[in-house]
């Protein structure tokens, strides 16, 4: 079993979190760079396979700058076989579209039987790229799921709907995605940590991958405008003088909330 986890490097949640104005780009700079917490999860989901299952590879895929090695190392540390890291310059700003092509392109050209990835990024929030990379690979999707359950043919596990819980089931190989209702990461120790300094790290560029950034056939998205966040304004206040509620019918009016 070949099981693909696709990470990616996030600003720290706890830490601030700002967009360059010059490019409209996140501020990198602005806070530690770390793996996203739901990444992490989604690979605990395949480690936890492996621990049981002899013979399992687990392999880190993530597109991130060339800074972003030692982050992606972590993955490494925890416990994962090897590591595919895509840096290109071209990638700056790579809008969701580009991202889920070239993702495909590095999870098609390494192999795999299942790929695991977060429902959702921290900083993106874009909450589709597992299932555009399922669309572009041309195999099933289980998303957003809260439980798995993985054999040697299919993978299984329940999905979180209003009325309830769903059961879904998908043959390999299959893409799916985890949510945060999934268990907490390991932690890497020592002996992690320096096996992690041997296991194969391989970097692979948009050339290598033969992915076109600026493709005139494919929809790309850009940016046109930006600006600052305006300071917080005073909210209104409404005295009761008697006629409140004629007051508050009138705000609810002017401001479309009726």
């Amino acid at each position: 079993m070949r099981i693909i986890v696709l990470v990616k490097e996030v600003p720290d949640t706890y830490g601030d979190r700002k967009l360059s104005l010059e490019t409209g780009l996140a501020d990198r700079g602005a806070s530690e760079a770390v793996i996203d917490e739901i990444g992490e999860r989604a690979l605990e989901v395949a480690l936890s396979y492996a621990d049981k299952n002899a013979g399992t590879e687990v392999i880190v895929v993530s597109m991130a700058p060339e800074g972003s090695a030692a982050t992606i190392r972590k993955g490494l540390a925890m416990g994962a076989s090897r590591a595919v890291h895509v840096a290109d310059e071209g990638l700056l700003g790579a809008d969701l579209g580009l991202t889920a092509e070239v993702l495909a392109k590095a999870i098609e050209r390494t192999g795999y039987d299942l790929v695991i990835a977060g429902n959702l990024s921290t900083d993106g929030s874009g909450g589709v790229i597992p299932a555009m990379v399922a669309e572009l690979l041309g195999v099933p999707q289980a998303t957003a799921l809260t439980s798995v359950e993985i054999s040697a043919n299919s993978v299984s596990g329940e999905r979180a709907t209003d009325a309830g819980t769903m059961r879904i089931s998908a043959p390999l190989p299959a893409v799916i995605s985890v949510t945060e209702r999934m268990p907490d990461a390991r932690f890497p120790n020592f002996k992690g940590i320096m096996a992690a300094k041997k296991k194969q790290f391989q970097t692979l560029s948009l050339a290598d991958l033969g992915v076109d950034p600026v493709d005139a056939g494919a929809a790309r998205s850009i940016v046109i405008s930006i600006a600052e966040k305006p300071p917080r304004a005073a909210g209104v206040k409404i005295v009761d003088e008697g006629d409140a509620g004629e007051k508050l019918a009138d705000f609810l009016a002017q401001n479309r909330l009726v």
